[in-house]
């Protein structure tokens, strides 16, 4: 039986910016991948502000260019959980948690991957995404659960964070500008996790091309990214050459030795 991981993340664009090099190399060797995105990014504009088409045209728009995406990447499955960009934190908690843990059930993956408690830089719906994943992994184990009779109680062997590392995030901010949001009169910014919080580290390099055609799917996201076309061959392998998790808990491994593969101690 084949292996499999989901990946249950915020937004349009996460997918091939934040874990591309993952969901292409499994796809690969033959991992069935999946993808649950919350939203569909529709405030994710970065054009001129008079000609924005509005929540439900770019949230199309998005979804289209995620689906182009996961195309390029080999994502077997995409759905979405159907809630507004910049309000996940916002939503029913209960009735998130019962749709990631159905699509927990449905799917039962090995592996789940989703943002760290820290939302890379701060952002509430990656904070929030991290904490209803992490919720629901454990809805979808309960044999109790009033929700979702119809389906066996599932229980995911592995869970991962995203970890970025302090040297990457400087990469990015050398890209893209300072990874800053102001959010109840606060300043947030990507501070990067530190080499000795770092559990797991994936050769992804094989699969940079790979990734940069899915990120370039992001059309309506390009203005953000104007930079990345102009970037030499070398600093696109360090963006995208490798990927590094935080294993928030594992069934079927542990210790201090930094782990090459998600599915360590699930291989047999």
């Amino acid at each position: 039986m084949a292996l499999k991981l989901m990946a249950i993340l915020a937004h349009p664009d996460d997918e091939s910016l934040g874990v591309g090099g993952i969901l292409a190399k499994y796809t690969a060797e033959g991992v069935e991948t999946s993808l649950v995105t919350a939203t569909r990014g529709e405030r994710g504009w970065f054009g001129d502000e008079h000609e924005y088409p509005g929540l439900e045209t770019l949230g199309q728009i998005r979804e289209a260019e995620l689906r182009a995406a996961a195309e390029v990447l080999g994502i077997h499955s995409v759905d979405f959980l159907g809630y507004i960009d910049g309000e996940l934190d916002q939503a029913n908690p209960a009735e998130v948690v019962e749709k990631i843990a159905r699509h927990l059930r449905r799917v039962r993956p090995d592996v789940v991957v989703t943002f760290g408690p820290d939302g890379s830089y701060g952002h509430p719906d990656h904070i929030a995404i991290s904490q209803l994943t992490t919720a629901a992994i454990i809805e979808a184990a309960c044999a109790d659960s009033p929700s979702h009779r119809d389906l066996a109680p599932y229980r995911v062997a592995k869970l991962y964070y995203m970890a970025p590392t302090r040297d990457l995030l400087d990469v990015y901010q050398f890209v893209f500008g300072d990874l800053i949001m102001q959010i109840d009169g606060r300043e947030r910014r990507g501070a990067g996790w530190p080499e000795w919080q770092i559990t797991t580290r994936t050769d992804t390099l094989p699969y940079w091309r790979t990734v940069w055609k899915a990120v370039s799917c992001h059309q309506t996201q390009l203005p953000a990214y104007h930079q990345l076309e102009g970037l030499p061959e070398e600093q696109h392998k360090v963006l995208w050459g490798s990927q590094t998790f935080y294993r928030a808990f594992s069934l079927v491994n542990g210790g201090r030795t930094v782990e090459p593969d998600l599915f360590e101690g699930l291989r047999f």
